[in-house]
């Protein structure tokens, strides 16, 4: 079996906890508590770190790194279809279910979202309630609020 390694890497929004090793990254969270930026990276997270720079930067829209993330079939199949959602667009709950073929899914399709360990990259924020409320993130609505608002700038319009 393949060890896992950890990492740390502070964003605006927290640090961010990446597990993974050369099969893929299996899970990126944000850490309530403050925990220092990992002095080294293991090379199989550093491409990830670089990315996840880059994006909070504003360089960065895509992300292009293998993704192994642990989950039921059902939920994969959920978090692959995340991965269609374009950069600064959201989708509802009812078109991700509609995407994935079934309607009446809604709840097991949220219910998946909700279980996503792959934080922005397979972009789970970017999932809005019907009446485009910022509903359910599992880390928390600030953070989804945040995620959309950089991803969709409201740019300043010249008086002159």
């Amino acid at each position: 079996m393949q060890e896992t390694h950890t990492t740390y890497y502070k964003t605006p929004i927290g640090t961010a906890k990446i597990i993974g090793n050369k099969n893929g990254i299996q899970a990126v969270s944000v850490l309530e508590e403050n925990i220092k930026t990992s002095s080294e990276i293991p090379e199989c997270l550093q491409d990830c770190v670089k990315q996840l720079e880059d994006y909070f930067k504003g360089k960065r829209n895509n992300f292009d790194l293998k993704l192994n993330p642990q989950g039921t079939a059902f939920q994969k199949k959920v978090w692959e279809e995340l991965l269609n959602i374009p950069f600064n667009t959201t989708r509802t709950y009812l078109e991700q279910s509609k995407a994935l073929g079934d309607v009446k899914a809604i709840r097991a399709v949220a219910s998946a979202n909700g279980k996503n360990p792959i934080w922005i990259i397979i972009p789970c924020h970017r999932v809005i309630g019907s009446n485009g409320s910022l509903t359910g993130y599992a880390g928390g609505i600030w953070r989804k609020k945040w995620l959309l608002a950089h991803e969709n700038p409201v740019k300043q319009q010249s008086l002159f």
